[in-house]
């Protein structure tokens, strides 16, 4: 028997790994599972990026070793993009990386800046790579509860100046998984107030700012005045553009920090894959209009999920972005029995509110990545098990 590292023994158990395994053993047992755990769109890529994918394949050029940043290409389109969107302007050359997809590059981050025992300030309830991370470079997560009260924002103010004066990194993400909060750009403001006061890093994960409702338009940590100062963005065309298996993204921000970043991913990889970065382009540079036929999709089904479910005595809001709904579980329950009473009485997946960190205890995450019909006889099999 091989011994396993220490930074494998300090992991709590992957979220996601865990939750495949329950479905795949119901599934097993002849179970009809709907699948509401994973935020894994269940709309295709857009036809002109397939296509476009399909002639880059065949070009022997792209064959080759891609260039460790990314073509410079890919970050032009990544920079028009962030400024047509955004307003901000960014370097393709200095400011802009390529990556294996944002989870590969949030990741990495903190092998550039994190050594052991030092200390990163990680939201909870939250995606779990920020914690890993901070693991894996030997450092010491210190989390802050994103509660109910406090609009599921960190409160900077509670946060110990010892710890404070002391942190590398912050990770933020608005819009927000698993809560589906959002942040304005006062609160931007503070976290970058706050940064420059103890000289600390910000990595905001963005992979959600573009399935948005309402009339709600979120905005980039980078538009706020100094943010570039002390921040890194790390954006993902996974959610945006129905990409989850192509893996690509990009991390836009102070150059220092990208370039450390770079620096990190020459000695771990060999970039993108030249073929999936043509296509990224052509994803970047698509209508508008395409990307607000899929928010409707989304829209109409938070709709139709958000009224059912109050019907049958669930209690959610409807969010004003990303695909997920942030869900109380009924009177009685922990967070991980009532997944498992959804799995074992009706066939359904969601992931419990506790498996992103203890403050999500009392929730559930629903994802909505799964056709109208699917989420109708989900809701249909809820109601029948009469929580």
């Amino acid at each position: 028997m091989f011994e396993r590292a220490e930074r494998l023994k300090k992991l709590p158990p992957y979220l996601f790994k865990e939750l495949d395994r329950k479905r795949d053993e119901a599934i097993s047992k002849g179970v009809d599972v709907i699948d509401l755990g994973v935020g894994d769109p269940d709309l295709p890529t857009p036809e002109p990026v397939v296509e476009e994918m399909k002639k880059a394949v065949q070009d022997p050029m792209n064959h080759r070793y891609p260039s460790y940043s990314g073509m410079i290409e890919f970050r032009k389109a990544a920079a028009q993009w962030y400024k047509s969107r955004f307003g901000v302007s960014v370097d393709p050359e200095q400011e802009v990386l390529s990556l294996i997809g944002s989870k590969e590059g949030i990741a990495h981050f903190p092998l550039a800046f994190v050594n052991p025992g030092d200390i990163v300030l990680v939201p909870t309830p939250a995606y779990p790579v920020y914690n890993i991370a901070t693991i894996f470079a030997g450092g010491n997560s210190f989390f802050m509860p994103l509660l109910e009260e406090n609009h599921f924002l960190p409160d900077l103010s509670s946060i110990p100046t010892e710890i404070a004066e002391k942190a590398k990194i912050m990770f933020i993400n608005y819009p927000n998984n698993p809560t589906s909060a959002t942040a304005d750009k006062d609160f931007f403001k503070e976290v970058v107030k706050f940064a420059k006061k103890h000289n600390i890093i910000v990595c905001h994960d963005a992979a959600y700012t573009e399935i948005s409702f309402d009339g709600y338009i979120p905005p980039s940590f980078l538009e706020v005045d100094g943010a570039k100062d002390v921040a890194v963005e790390f954006h993902s065309l996974s959610k945006t553009y129905n990409m989850t298996g192509w893996r690509i993204g990009f991390a836009v921000g102070n150059s220092d920090l990208i370039s450390a970043l770079g620096a990190i991913k020459s000695n771990i990889d060999s970039g993108v894959f030249q073929a999936v970065q043509i296509a990224g382009i052509r994803a970047l540079r698509l209508n508008k209009s395409w990307l607000k036929s899929t928010v409707d999709i989304y829209r109409k089904r938070r709709d139709m999920l958000v009224e059912a479910l109050n019907n049958i005595g669930l209690k959610v809001k409807p969010p004003k972005a990303t695909f997920y709904l942030w869900i109380k579980v009924p009177e009685g329950y922990s967070s991980e029995e009532f997944a498992s009473r959804l799995l074992e009485e009706a066939g359904i997946v969601v992931t419990p509110g506790n498996g992103f960190g203890e403050p999500g205890e009392g929730y559930i995450r629903i994802s909505l990545t799964q056709k109208d019909e699917r989420l109708k006889e989900a809701v249909a099999r809820i109601e029948r098990i009469r929580i």
